[in-house]
């Protein structure tokens, strides 16, 4: 760790450590392998020769283990033949820098230590944070930041030291996910392919470590964003995720639900019943859009498909004033209007914004009915409105057969780029029954914009671009602009495949189970959208967040896919829509929750599903 970039222990939006660097001997041990071992650990591992005369062969094994909670352990493993004394050098410093600068290049210099207790400290008007050792230093020095000892190792010995970063005023950390409360099912995957069972288990890991306890009620969780940039809470990506784990059970999504009711806007003025977001960048074509329209979009849909897999009457009752609130906010925001708009004056009208608004509308409906309130059919009759105006305003003829557009300007011109955002008009939604509610495209433009994801200009090999290759600003390395993102990819796939486009869906599900093993299974946040050639590997992106609530959710979603499991707990009833031509050969899950018992299912090289564990007296739906 030697302080340059992003390097560094976090806690709380601010860098605690940003150096810790070793010698061994007077020497810098040679790196020779640097992993992540889990969701909240990665491992160093360094050789050193103490004996020149003995060969080319190390006799001293460095072994680092970060963990996430501010402790790091290092242990010298001895193969010498002969006891060893050996002088040990730890070299630590920060910057107590926030989030912030880092991001913007414009941290500051290291700042001075103090020596404290077992170990060093810094302090700047905005903070501390120290580091303490066990076993205690033999020397000091705060000048050079440094910590010094003496090992012994006997032959075939270790010898260790553990340094502990904390943030004056901060508790310790508590992984929620380690807990038995954890609202999380320990599912399992296994198949033909063992790629399978290795992401499906890292995917859960992954949800486990970003598990956070609302201060003020401990008993609700949600997800972190993602590490290292957003740690708290983000509303829109807290509730896809959530969503994408629905296979997992209703208990994360309950207690997301219950996190943001208790930050909607009430009281008069016309943000009243949003769910409050940031600005989040949309890429080269289009101005910055409002997280809390998404956030207050999904909140009906989220609740709507929880209560179809499970969640219970009560909770959904406690919850529904808040879904209506949201629900209210969109008719009221449409007004005599057809479309939703963007909430910021001169804003464009946006293509996945209306498929938003649409699925709320329709899902939304649905649970009011289910739930005997009113407003329902207006709801309805706004959808129905909706679905000719948005066909023929945003729909683009070209000589390829057309595509979507990805806005409409606010002088009513098109903005015509082909992005991964389309993916949300594929996205519908779950009503009873099994059925998925009905999109905003006709069958003529669903198989065309299928095609459209399925080629070469949008599926890179290794998942789903965030803007077409030929489109005019494509950067492989835009986070908007052309790189994979995971959560578009696996709303891809899962839409392809209800849709009946197996091809398109199977080609992306592929790619991105190979990039996973690129990544360990661990899936970043994004990644480079170069396209795939032979012997090449998926380009890391530097600032991606992994791991990452909506790319290891997005894990789940692609997995369960394959079994197509669309539940109705209302109605006590399953139903199954695997994909038939079975891209993985065989596969079975075990562990999944659907009307809050665990429930198994199979599916067969031959496209069969089979269900193998499921609650007394769930049906298996037509």
């Amino acid at each position: 760790m030697t302080g340059r970039g992003l390097e560094g222990f976090y806690r709380g939006g601010r860098r605690v450590l940003s150096r810790c660097e070793i010698r061994v001997g007077g020497r810098e041990p040679l790196a020779v392998q640097a992993r992540m071992a889990s969701a909240d650990r990665a491992r160093f591992v360094g050789t050193l020769r103490t004996s020149p005369q003995a060969g080319p062969d190390p006799d001293v094994i460095v072994e680092r283990n970060r963990f996430a909670d501010g402790t790091e352990r290092i242990t010298l493993h001895s193969a010498a033949p002969r006891p060893m004394r050996l002088p040990v050098e730890v070299t630590l410093g920060t910057d107590l820098a926030d989030l912030g600068s880092i991001a913007s290049g414009t941290a500051g210099p290291e700042l001075p230590a103090s020596v404290h207790g077992s170990g060093l400290r810094w302090s700047c008007p905005t903070g501390n944070a120290s580091v303490t050792a066990e076993p205690p230093p033999s020397d000091a020095l705060a000048s050079a930041g440094l910590l010094r000892w003496e090992l012994d190792l006997p032959p075939g010995g270790s010898s260790s030291v553990e340094l502990r970063v904390r943030q004056d005023g901060a508790g310790p950390l508590r992984a929620v996910g380690r807990a038995a409360t954890s609202p999380l099912a320990a599912a399992c995957a296994e198949g033909d392919d063992p790629r399978v069972a290795a992401l499906l288990r890292t995917s859960i890991e992954d949800l486990q470590a970003l598990l956070l306890r609302d201060s003020a009620n401990p008993a609700d969780t949600h997800l972190a964003a993602g590490a290292p940039w957003r740690c708290g809470l983000a509303p829109a990506d807290a509730l896809v995720a959530a969503r994408m784990a629905l296979p997992l059970g209703t208990g994360l999504a309950a207690g997301t639900l219950r996190i943001l009711a208790r930050t909607q806007l009430t009281g008069p003025g016309p943000q009243s019943g949003m769910i409050p977001g940031p600005r989040r960048d949309a890429g080269p074509y289009l101005p910055p859009q409002c997280t809390g329209t998404e956030a207050t979009l999904l909140f009906p849909v989220l609740l709507a498909e929880a209560r179809r897999w499970g969640l219970g009457e009560q909770e959904t009752e406690e919850l529904l004033p808040v879904a209506e609130r949201c629900l209210t906010w969109l008719r009221t925001t449409v007004g005599d209007d057809v479309y939703l708009r963007d909430p910021h004056p001169g804003g464009p009208i946006r293509c996945e914004t209306q498929a938003h608004a649409h699925r709320a509308a329709l899902l939304g409906a649905d649970l009011l009915d289910a739930c005997g309130r009113t407003g329902a059919a207006a709801l309805r009759e706004w959808a129905q409105v909706l679905r000719p105006a948005f066909r023929e305003d945003f729909w683009l003829d070209d000589r390829g057969g057309g595509r979507p557009a990805a806005a409409r300007a606010p002088d009513g011109r098109p903005v015509p780029h082909l992005g991964a955002a389309a993916v949300h008009l594929l996205d519908t939604g779950l009503l009873g029954g099994g059925a998925l509610a009905p999109g905003l495209l006709d069958k003529v433009q669903t198989e065309k914009l299928a095609r459209l994801l399925g080629s070469p200009v949008m599926d890179s090999g290794w998942g789903l671009r965030g803007l077409g290759a030929k489109e005019p600003g494509f950067n492989p390395f835009g986070h908007r602009a052309g790189a994979v993102r995971i959560q578009e990819t696996a709303l891809a796939v899962a839409g392809l495949a209800a849709a009946g486009y197996e091809k398109e869906a199977s080609s992306l599900l592929r790619g991105v189970l190979e990039a996973a093993e690129t990544f360990g299974h661990r899936l970043p946040e994004m990644y480079a959208g170069e396209q795939r050639t032979e012997g090449s590997a998926p380009l890391p992106h530097p600032a991606a967040c992994r791991p990452a609530a909506t790319p290891a959710a997005a894990g789940v979603l692609l997995l369960t896919t394959l079994a197509g499991i669309r539940p109705d707990a209302p109605a006590g009833t399953v139903t199954l829509r695997p994909v038939r031509s079975a891209p993985l050969g065989e596969v079975g899950f075990t562990g999944l929750r659907v009307v809050g018992a665990p429930f198994s299912v199979r599916v067969s090289r031959l496209g069969l599903v089979m269900v193998e564990e499921a609650a007394d007296g769930l049906q298996l739906g037509a």
